[in-house]
């Protein structure tokens, strides 16, 4: 069984509390090193979701490749972003990662949110 179907979604997100740091990246990994991926962040996730400040915090396996992962992230202010990253739990993982994770391709944006808007396209089709 995949240890990501034995974690629970024990922390309901808003997503649409108020986030000043929004952080999205992928990453492709090495098929024998998906396991080692999975293992080492999903420690860091469920931590992180139990953050002061953390609006939400998911790594996502992506449904056509089970080798690509996506992580979403949203921070309320930039003190709980820097006290993710250097957190125990994240630096962890990410050392994990580093060294015995190869990665094909990974690309990480993280944006500093100047104003949000409510995205809620079904009055598009519902009329």
């Amino acid at each position: 069984m995949n240890n990501l179907e034995n974690i629970g979604t024990s922390n309901n997100h808003d997503k649409t509390a108020t986030t000043e740091i929004t952080v999205s990246a992928y990453y492709k990994v090495h098929p024998d090193d998906r396991q080692i991926f999975i293992d080492a962040v999903i420690p860091d996730m469920i931590a992180a979701n139990q953050m002061e400040g953390c609006i939400y915090y998911a790594f996502a396996q992506d449904l056509t490749d089970p080798n690509t992962f996506h992580l979403l992230e949203g921070w309320s202010d930039q003190e709980a972003y820097e006290r993710h990253e250097n957190s125990n739990t994240f630096l962890t993982a990410l050392n994990t990662v580093v060294k015995n994770v190869r990665i094909l391709d990974r690309e990480g944006v993280r944006y500093d949110i100047a104003k949000m808007h409510i995205d809620d396209p079904r009055g598009k089709v519902l009329k």
